[in-house]
């Protein structure tokens, strides 16, 4: 096993050793699928040109501005768009972002079915569950070869305002809240002092920081960075607007 800075991965808890093996028996399928796919030269994302990461950043900001003037074109929703991604995915772009029900990627950006690879966790949290996101986005560049990666954060972010209220307040929040305030505290701490509002403030520092560990997150993202294959930046969506501002 490579070495990680995330102990969480070093092991699979709560999975038992059959449904271990089925899970990994249907990665390996998806895998071959998707291989198979582009072994045909099926592209089923026109609208994101080739593997380029500065392009495709700039589809996706093309696509955010369609969205904000009320042109988006929404394109591959049919059924048969589905059906047409059967054998295989090819996304081209990944996207950590909020759980949060106002902030679907795939609608901010303006895009279609198969286009996207959105791994969604309350607080657009990297370090926190680990190998969980981590191994996600690892499986996206290694596997699938996305060119690019986005930390989306969302403003009025309700687990950055109950973090920061829990840790104000020193309570311990109930049950896995705990968990999910800790691991914004480092944010939180980021954010201290800047001049601003504190909650924009905090939302911008948790996003700074996931840009930060994904850069350098070995043995996958960090060399495919340094090799220029892979970008990975991020951004902050703005509720009230729809406009997404990258940051980081």
């Amino acid at each position: 096993m490579q070495p990680t800075d995330d102990p969480a991965r070093s092991a699979v808890p709560d999975l038992s050793r059959r449904r271990f093996a089925v899970l990994a028996g249907m990665a390996v399928a998806g895998v071959v699928a998707a291989r198979a796919a582009r072994a045909r030269g099926a592209d089923p994302n026109p609208t994101i040109p080739g593997r380029d990461p500065d392009e495709t950043l700039r589809a996706l900001v093309d696509g955010n501005g369609r969205f904000v003037s009320g042109q988006a074109e929404g394109p591959r929703r049919r059924p048969e768009d589905w059906r047409s991604l059967a054998g295989g995915q090819s996304p081209v772009a990944a996207v950590v972002g909020c759980a949060d029900s106002r902030v679907p990627p795939e609608l901010v950006f303006d895009q279609g079915v198969g286009d996207l690879f959105v791994v969604r966790v309350a607080g657009n949290l990297v370090a926190s569950p680990g190998y969980k996101v981590t191994g996600s986005l690892e499986y996206a560049v290694a596997e699938l070869g996305v060119a690019l990666v986005v930390v989306l954060g969302h403003t009025g972010c309700g687990a950055i305002k109950a973090a920061m209220k829990h840790i104000a307040d020193g309570d311990a929040p109930p049950g896995a809240i705990k968990e999910l305030v800790a691991a914004l505290k480092p944010a939180v701490a980021r954010a201290k002092g800047r001049p601003g509002d504190p909650v924009d403030n905090a939302i911008a520092a948790n996003v700074e920081l996931g840009v930060d560990r994904l850069r350098k997150l070995s043995p996958i993202l960090a060399p495919a960075v340094r090799a220029k294959r892979l970008k990975v930046v991020g951004g902050v969506y703005d509720l009230p607007s729809g406009r997404v501002a990258m940051i980081a």
